[in-house]
């Protein structure tokens, strides 16, 4: 059982996906757990893979949740519960305990910060010192990540399986005739494309990419910003776009299932994240070659190539926009042996997966 809560077709959901789709089915299958509230329903070609999906309150109503994920985990006789909900784990995992569920694995994809979502990360450090009660396992996507949840001791100890946001580096390389045929498909012929993938909330900080994008318009003609994905605040980051004369300029793309091909017709891939924990997206965007500029919130971990800038957020979007449009011309290759020398190719971890969880269980 894979516990993912909001499904929102977000990292957390990729990476995920992205190892059930290289796992080995005669051994091990999924079962995914999400939310009744999530913005996206599941779909696509998990199912026809042999991939269950299970519906259940929200952990806001708490009682209810903790009902459902009992019973359904006891009715199900799963050996692994494998919780991707960060400090919210604690819960999903104190409902595998009571199912009897004999591994259970807290998996931390993120960490806090005291900027931005106050509230909800009051509630991770609030959680924090209970979140691996009920876990016999550990698992973070980042050295960063372990830390921050388990401790540097557990680390130092080896305690926390690093499990890499790896991707199909096959799928994402750089490939001139797809970039010429999506620039077409999007009239970018002749521009200069700035390039963001992410859900639209808080930590993704796009009210400061906007005007990272306003200074780059005023050094720079015929530059484009693309923002694939959304969220909560989509509509307040379009009125700061239109209060800031950038409705042309910047496009709102809405959810995609062809980023891959989105990140060919960029020219430069801009995080300016809060806090996170690895981000695949970061990732994907070094696949296709793309120079990165992340913020220094960003762990070093995700520098993959040599193509990647890391930029204070307190630095101002001047600075921003000079770094972004020192990117301008530079040559993309193949970077995919590169990012495979760092763990990042899905072919290889799954197969490490596939031996920590036959480590854990008897056939």
């Amino acid at each position: 059982a894979h516990v993912i809560g909001k499904l929102s077709a977000g990292g957390v959901e990729s990476v995920i996906n992205n190892y059930y789709r290289h796992i080995d089915h005669e051994k091990f299958q999924f079962d995914f757990y999400i939310d009744a509230d999530s913005p996206c329903r599941p779909g696509g070609e998990l199912p026809a893979m042999g991939a269950r999906y299970f519906v259940v309150p929200p952990y806001q109503k708490l009682p209810q949740h903790l009902s459902a994920l009992t019973r359904l985990f006891r009715e199900n006789r799963y050996q692994i519960v494998h919780s991707s909900m960060n400090t919210l784990s604690v819960f999903s995992l104190f409902a595998a305990w009571r199912a009897g569920v004999p591994v259970r694995i807290c998996h931390n994809h993120s960490a806090g910060t005291g900027r931005g979502e106050t509230a909800k990360n009051l509630m991770k450090y609030a959680l924090r010192p209970f979140a691996k009660v009920f876990a016999t396992d550990y698992c973070a996507c980042s050295q960063y990540a372990g830390a921050w949840l388990f401790g540097r001791r557990s680390m130092e100890q080896g305690k926390v399986m690093i499990l890499h946001n790896a991707i199909d580096l096959d799928k994402f390389r750089f490939d001139p005739p797809t970039r010429d045929e999506v620039r077409r498909e999007l009239n970018l012929e002749g521009k200069f494309v700035v390039g963001h993938v992410g859900r639209f909330c808080a930590p993704k900080n796009h009210s400061f990419l906007i005007e990272i994008f306003a200074e780059v318009q005023k050094r720079t003609q015929g530059a484009v910003l693309l923002l694939a994905g959304d969220g909560e605040l989509v509509g307040a980051v379009k009125e700061k776009a239109a209060r800031l004369g950038l409705e042309e300029p910047v496009r709102f793309l809405g959810i995609r299932s062809d980023v891959a091909r989105l990140y060919q017709a960029m020219d430069v891939f801009v995080l300016p994240s809060l806090y996170e924990g690895l981000p695949v997206v970061g990732v994907e965007a070094q696949a296709a070659g793309l120079p990165c500029v992340f913020s220094g919130a960003v762990t070093r971990e995700a520098e993959l190539t040599d193509h990647v800038q890391f930029l204070p957020l307190n630095s101002g979007a001047e600075q921003w926009a000079e770094a972004i449009l020192g990117c301008s011309g530079l040559d993309r290759g193949d970077a995919g042996e590169e990012i495979r020398r760092h763990g990042f190719d899905i072919a290889l971890s799954a197969m490490e997966l596939e031996k920590f969880y036959a480590g854990k269980t008897i056939f």
